[in-house]
């Protein structure tokens, strides 16, 4: 369907968006049967042809934790002919040092919101988890490397259930007080709806963080990943997560949705006239191949329907 979807800004909204791929970290980490090194590599690749230009690589995390990404140090060198950013996720100082020893120049930290995913998934207090990153940022910064804060659970928590907007603001400001250069704002089980997102955003403003050091990473488990994106643009905010071909999610539940699908908000960008620098047609080719790697069907609805495989 030459010359869709037709370009209608719409006002108040930025003029290009920054997206932040993250298919080849978050979207594979769940896998259940390894990704050889050597696909991965080819899939990173292809999404920087894509256009795409940052594209989270891998995480150097102890390989019990995350059996999937335990190819990091094979992984990384394969891609230095890659024209993009590869920021990759560091969970502590020994992360960090195999990120640096391999050449990273953009690292991430991940912490959690609520206290009962911080003590699941980091063993750790929220308070235990930000000592812990404290060396790790300033290590890094001191390498004149880039860092990424992300944060889970900023919208809801399966354990805890809401999470008072003032709640998410400390941890959130907590982190950029550490070093962080940007703040990633995680819907982890995707329950945000545009509301919410508003008033998170505001909040943050009003606390002093700048809308330019604020990414979102949506979840679309109730459908709601484009809505909040939206919301979030109305903001101002200029950088998105998303996971080509709408990898990641449930690791028990096949194509289960998880990550908003790249596909599906180029889609939406290119209709607002707002610019990515992403070859809609080459990231769905490469959305498809990466699907029949996995031998399943990709859940993006874009995908599904520029591919015609609905």
């Amino acid at each position: 369907m030459s010359g869709l979807p037709m370009t209608v800004p719409a006002p108040g909204l930025p003029a290009r968006v920054r997206i932040h791929e993250v298919g080849a970290r978050d979207g594979l980490q769940n896998e259940k049967a390894t990704v050889p090194t050597a696909v991965k590599a080819e899939f990173i690749h292809r999404l920087a042809a894509a256009g795409l230009g940052t594209i989270e690589a891998t995480s150097f995390v102890h390989p019990k934790w995350v059996p999937q990404l335990a190819d990091a140090e094979q992984l990384f060198p394969l891609l230095r002919d890659v024209e993009a950013e590869l920021p990759v996720l560091v969970p502590n100082e020994r992360g960090l040092d195999r990120a640096l020893a391999l050449g990273a120049t953009r690292i991430a930290v991940f912490g959690s919101a609520t206290e009962t995913f911080a003590s699941r998934n980091l063993n750790r207090t929220v308070a235990e988890s930000l000592a812990m990153f404290e060396p790790v940022v300033a290590r890094a910064k001191q390498g004149k490397a880039h860092v990424r804060g992300y944060l889970s659970m900023c919208f809801g928590d399966p354990w805890e259930g809401p999470v008072p907007v003032h709640q998410v603001v400390r941890v959130a400001k907590a982190l950029l007080d550490l070093g962080c250069d940007e703040l990633s704002l995680g819907d982890t089980i995707g329950v945000a709806t545009p509301g919410h997102v508003q008033a998170l955003l505001s909040e943050l403003n009003e606390e002093g963080v700048g809308t330019d050091r604020i990414g979102v990473h949506f979840h679309d488990t109730y459908g709601q990943a484009l809505a909040n994106t939206l919301a979030a643009l109305q903001h101002g905010v200029s950088t998105v997560d998303a996971s080509a071909g709408g990898l990641g999610g449930c690791p028990y539940a096949k194509s289960a949705t998880g990550n908003l699908a790249t596909e599906d908000l180029v889609w939406m960008l290119d209709g607002l006239g707002i610019e990515t620098g992403v070859d809609l047609a080459a990231l769905t080719a490469t959305s498809v191949w990466m699907a029949e790697q996995l031998g399943r069907p990709s859940p993006s609805r874009t995908v599904r329907a520029l591919s015609h495989k609905e």
